[in-house]
């Protein structure tokens, strides 16, 4: 049996490196060496393409992940991908900016070659968090309250906004992900300096209404035809889910299957998969929903479309409490990629 030739594409121009690194480390452990040759083809922070030999560098040094991975020069994306040297399908592991965002994805697209996860268009709007809640808002699925503005209208914003938002509220680089330049705003006082914090990572900014709400995450996998998981429950180590609670704290807990009843488990399913579907997502995706204490009504916060996958990662542990192991949802992850590439090349390209 030949064996498929997958490239890993990990690193990245993007605030979440060092996560992807995280996420691919994993990855690369899973791919079964009978049924894959894997390709490591590493992005350093400044943008510089690796080749393959050279792309484990990024990595810890693991001798057992070490021993799956081809050797070789740099690989080249063909719109053929069957001679020597080529790849079948590319992995891209990449999280935030220039690579979660539709970029990578157009690269690919004009290579015609397969990859794992959504196109170019649901890449762009799920990294956008003012154009995905506009779309969910207009597709009538329910979201909190939100603010939008440019890097350049923060003093007019503060002065206009300064006392009659609803505080808490959480400010955000429009574009970034992992909780990457978030900051919670008790009061007036700290507006500001949370707008000017996450201005350092995107010139487009989002300050949404905060919700006194538990953090409900659903994993949903699939391209016409998805299915989502049983839901699971953040209780963060700190006041709120931040990038320390995500990846440096150990005291955050996730529970899976979150505690909820069968009506609530239901609801919440049907939310991740309406929101899948209206951003035009396919492969995989990661619907992160607020279930308001007070009223139990639940809110989408956003959908994360190359989640993490790192071993402590929601996306991966809640497809195995679902009955998907790790290493089957990544040969599922591929055989949705190809299915994808298959319908499209189809489309006629003439008139």
């Amino acid at each position: 049996m030949k064996k498929i030739r997958v490239g890993v594409i990990f690193g990245g121009r993007s605030g979440e490196h060092e996560i992807s690194l995280r996420s691919a480390e994993s990855v690369l452990r899973s791919l079964d060496p009978n049924k894959y040759e894997v390709v490591p083809m590493g992005i350093t922070h400044e943008g510089k393409w690796l080749t393959a030999r050279n792309a484990m560098t990024l990595l810890p040094p693991k001798e057992a992940i070490a021993t799956t991975l081809a050797k070789g020069e740099p690989v080249s994306l063909p719109a053929e991908p069957s001679s020597r040297g080529m790849v079948d399908v590319i992995f891209p592991v990449l999280h935030g900016t220039y690579g979660e965002d539709g970029t990578i994805q157009g690269l690919l697209e004009l290579g015609n070659v397969p990859y794992v996860g959504a196109g170019v268009l649901g890449s762009a709007v799920g990294m956008d968090k003012d154009v995905m809640k506009r779309l969910l808002r207009d597709a009538g699925i329910p979201i909190g309250d939100f603010w939008t503005l440019r890097s350049h209208e923060i003093d007019s914003f503060v002065e206009s906004r300064y006392e009659n938002l609803p505080y808490p509220v959480f400010v955000k680089p429009a574009n970034l992900g992992s909780s990457v330049g978030i900051t919670k705003v008790h009061g007036p006082e700290e507006l500001r300096s949370a707008l000017n914090a996450a201005a350092q990572f995107d010139r487009k900014l989002v300050v949404e209404q905060g919700l006194n709400a538990r953090e409900i995450e659903i994993a949903v996998l699939g391209n016409d035809d998805p299915i989502a998981s049983v839901p699971g429950e953040i209780v963060p180590s700190r006041e709120f889910y931040d990038y320390e609670a995500k990846y440096v704290d150990k005291d955050s807990r996730l529970l899976i299957p979150a505690p909820l009843h069968e009506e609530q488990i239901q609801q919440a399913r049907k939310l991740a998969i309406a929101t899948f579907k209206t951003l035009d997502c396919s492969g995989l995706g990661r619907v992160d929903l607020f279930l308001e204490k007070d009223t139990g009504k639940f809110f989408v916060n956003e959908i994360n479309t190359m989640p993490g996958f790192t071993s402590i990662s929601m996306y991966p542990k809640l497809w195995e409490a679902s009955g998907i192991p790790y290493a089957e949802l990544v040969d599922r992850l591929v055989a949705l990629a190809f299915e994808r590439h298959e319908q499209k090349n189809k489309l006629r390209t003439k008139f």
